[in-house]
């Protein structure tokens, strides 16, 4: 998954408005919860299924921590730096505790499955802790915290994927949305935690996605997102007539649900993903041509102590395939600089690789070992602090010039961008994004243009991180 912090704070914001408005009418709440989400995307998915079920036994959301009976933070292992945060909030969720000590903190996904028991019994800072495979048991949970019982359940599932919980859309713009396609992972990434705290690799049943997605875009939705650790090892098969579905396969029946749909997919390995998923793509203007291909390391060496199980050339050789069949395709990475043993060649190698893959952009971070890991457990931590944030910094120079590279041979073009919302900056423009994941900026000038609108738009200007242009045509229906 991509690995960049993700916050959702339910706050005063037009983001709890929103979040608030889409609950689903329940006239027998009794209740309060508040909810915060760190990490990934699929953090963010998980959120919004812990708040379904929630709202099914009575509980509503509320914006203000200060006034709730359930606080609820759904954390991330990933880096050190994520769980430093996670710490600091629920410090500040003691307090809350302090002033009313009737309210039940409760931490759940990958920090709740890794550090149960110095959550409830070292630390004492919480009332529950659930892991990503227990949040059905949430309600009988809380019973036994408000009981004085210890409430933890962190077991690890071969099943579960939520499949039949519809979810409720956290902070939703009522134009995008999450949809999880499977859970877990079977890579043994050497530096990440994922395996352990999510378990293994398991499909959800691709008769669920599409409904989900078709009740989506009847309900004015324009853009799914299908989330997995590594959706190109979606794997299921229908027991009825024994028809397998592969990931292009659930592609191509996605988008087949409408040409006004839009469809992303996040995240690739390099080692899984297919020409056939690339055909699909290069098919179906509906499918995105955008792929996020993390990389993490441009040295062989490297690659084989992270358990990456591919090499340089067959990256490269990866990227080549992929803009032979989508030419236009946007593609994106994460890169780890300092890992265990990199020295200043490995180094230079990743840089060289970004060079020759031109990534539109990319989720760079310096090395954190992680307890538990296959590289905690097998390799010294033995590059500097300083060593990794130099390099890290040369990563994001890089980066950056690659980024603007990237926009420049945008300009001139014309892009199809489904409007979003307001720019951040201005109410006078939109903003949406274009089929590579490119954030556009444009004018409103007087147009009947609304969010979930298609509009083509000529690119006149850009930065590093946004192109800049105006409407020539779209439809206003």
């Amino acid at each position: 998954m991509q690995s960049a912090l993700t916050k959702i704070i339910l706050d005063e914001s037009r983001q709890g408005e929103s979040f608030l408005s889409s609950l689903p009418e329940n006239k027998h709440f009794v209740k309060t919860f508040y909810i915060e989400s760190y990490g990934c995307q699929m953090n963010f998915s998980d959120s919004e299924i812990v708040a379904s079920i929630l709202n099914g036994v009575g509980f509503s959301a509320i914006s203000n921590p200060e006034h709730a009976d359930l606080i609820l933070i759904n954390t991330c292992s990933i880096r050190e730096k994520a769980e430093q945060t996670v710490r600091t909030r629920l410090k500040i969720f003691e307090q809350v505790k302090n002033r009313r000590p009737s309210v039940l903190v409760g931490v759940l996904g990958c920090m709740a499955e890794r550090l149960k028991s110095k959550f409830l019994e070292e630390e004492k800072l919480v009332d529950l802790v659930i892991g990503p495979d227990a949040y059905r048991t949430l309600p009988a949970l809380i019973g036994d915290a408000e009981s004085g019982l210890r409430a933890v359940n962190v077991l690890l599932s071969r099943d579960e994927t939520y499949a039949d919980i519809a979810p409720v859309r956290l902070g939703s713009n009522g134009i995008t949305a999450f949809v999880s396609i499977m859970r877990g992972c079977n890579n043994m990434c050497s530096f990440c935690v994922v395996p352990f705290t999510r378990g293994r690799e398991r499909s959800r049943n691709a008769e669920s996605i599409y409904a989900e997605c078709c009740n989506l875009f009847q309900n004015g939705f324009r853009e799914v997102t299908l989330l997995g650790q590594n959706v190109d090892s979606y794997y299921w098969v229908d027991e009825r007539s024994s028809e397998i579905v592969t990931f292009a396969n659930l592609l191509k029946k996605v988008a087949s649900i409408s040409p006004q749909l839009r469809i992303r997919f996040s995240t690739s390995h390099p080692k899984d993903i297919t020409d056939d998923v690339l055909v699909a793509i290069s098919i179906h203007p509906n499918i995105c041509k955008y792929i996020h291909l993390p990389v993490q390391s441009g040295s062989t060496r490297v690659l084989q102590q992270m358990n990456r199980t591919y090499t340089r050339e067959w990256y490269m050789a990866k990227i080549i395939r992929i803009r032979e069949l989508v030419p236009d395709c946007g593609i994106s990475s994460d890169i780890i600089s300092g890992f265990c043993t990199e020295t200043e060649e490995d180094h230079l190698a990743t840089l060289s690789v970004m060079s020759f893959a031109r990534f539109d952009m990319s989720y760079m971070f310096f090395y954190s070992e992680r307890p538990g890991t296959l590289a905690a457990r097998r390799f010294q931590d033995d590059v500097s602090e300083e060593t990794k944030k130099r390099r890290l910094s040369e990563v994001v120079k890089l980066q950056n010039q690659l980024s603007l590279e990237s926009n420049e041979r945008d300009l001139g073009k014309v892009f199809e961008v489904l409007i979003e919302g307001d720019s951040k900056k201005s109410k006078h423009e939109w903003m949406g994004r274009n089929s590579q994941n490119k954030v556009v900026i444009f004018p409103k000038s007087g147009n009947c243009f609304v969010p979930g609108n298609y509009v083509d738009v000529r690119i006149s200007a850009c930065t590093g991180a946004t192109l800049l242009g105006s409407a020539i045509s779209g439809n206003c229906n």
